[in-house]
Formats: structure tokens, sequence, C-alpha cells
């Protein structure tokens, strides 16, 4: 068990109070705008569709949420967060944000995107009725790294929400998204 002294817990107070003060903030104050969030969503999901194992997800998902870029940093306390939006037969349903904070052995700073792919008409009625859905309550969420994204076709897809990371840059070692929050955000113009 690590031993904290004083000193090495005056070093974490400003990495705790700016990523409590970057997840605490409106998304309203400083967050995209709606052609802003549409633009970097489109740049997504082109690099998406050329990843040869996602045709499968994309051929049967009922809707995809789609985060081109999610923030993850800290040193003990650390903090991630992002903005999209939500596709449904090709157009915007509605525009999102995900957050979270953690503790724990992790330091260092990330971006990568996520893209989830709702397979059920129940799950996406979850993430659309819920005023904040957190991952790991409600329906469950299959996060497929390269390997198993290898073995992915339409027969094998029976879970009702698929996650795929993307364009991570960075030195963390992934991106963590059990308990973390989305929620509907009403994007300025």
């Amino acid at each position: 068990m690590p031993c904290f002294t004083r000193r090495s817990l005056a070093a974490l107070f400003p990495a705790a109070a700016l990523t409590g003060a970057a997840l605490a903030r409106p998304a309203q104050a400083q967050g995209s705008s709606r052609a802003e969030i549409d633009a970097e969503v489109q740049a997504a999901l082109q690099r998406l569709r050329g990843m040869e194992n996602a045709a499968p997800l994309f051929r049967q998902a009922r809707a995809v949420l789609v985060f081109p870029r999610i923030i993850q940093g800290g040193f003990i306390v650390g903090g991630q967060y992002g903005e999209g939006a939500a596709l449904q037969n090709g157009r915007t349903v509605g525009y999102y944000n995900i957050a979270g904070a953690s503790f724990g052995l992790l330091a260092g700073a990330q971006s990568a995107g996520l893209a989830m792919f709702f397979m059920t008409e129940d799950a996406l009625q979850a993430l659309m009725a819920a005023d904040g859905w957190e991952i790991g309550t409600g329906p469950s969420v299959v996060v497929l790294d390269r390997g198993v994204q290898a073995n992915v076709t339409a027969t094998t897809l029976a879970e009702p929400v698929y996650a795929i990371t993307f364009n991570q840059q960075g030195l963390m070692a992934a991106l963590a998204i059990n308990g973390t929050k989305i929620s509907r955000i009403d994007p300025r113009g």
C-alpha cells in the first residue's frame, strides 16, 4: 500500500483541482457548437467506416453514438470528457457528452475516439430516455479491442451495445469507460 506524505498529497492537489474543475464545468460554458461536433463526427465516421472489422456493426446497428475525441488525464486522480452525437439512419438524433472521474494508480494523458453501436431497440431507448446514462448500468456494453474485432461477423453480434475505441494518442494505457456518464446536451448554434 502506498505511503502518502504531506508533500506527496500537496503535489496531488493541483491535479485533483484541475480535474474537478474540468468535470464540473457546465457543458454549455465552453462546449462545442453543433457544426463543430457534426464536422468531427463525420470525420470520425469516415475513419470508422475504413476499419474493415467495423462493417458488420454498421450494417446491423440501430444507431451509432460517436465521440470523436475524449480527453483523459490525471495523476492518481483523473478525469475524462468528450462531446459527440448519436446518428440513426444517417441523421443526427441527439448530442451527448461523456464524462467520468477515477482514482487509483494512474498517470498520464491521452485522447481517443469512441463509437458505441446500439444493436437493439431496447438499448437505444435506454439511451434516449435516460437523463444521463452511466455505463455499467442498464444495457451491457461490450468493448471490442483489436483482437476481438477480427472475429466480429453478422452472426456473432448478440450483445445490446458494442464499443470501439479509435485514434488513440497519448501516454495512458487505455480509455476506461466503465463508470462514465453519458448525458444529453444542447450545444450552441
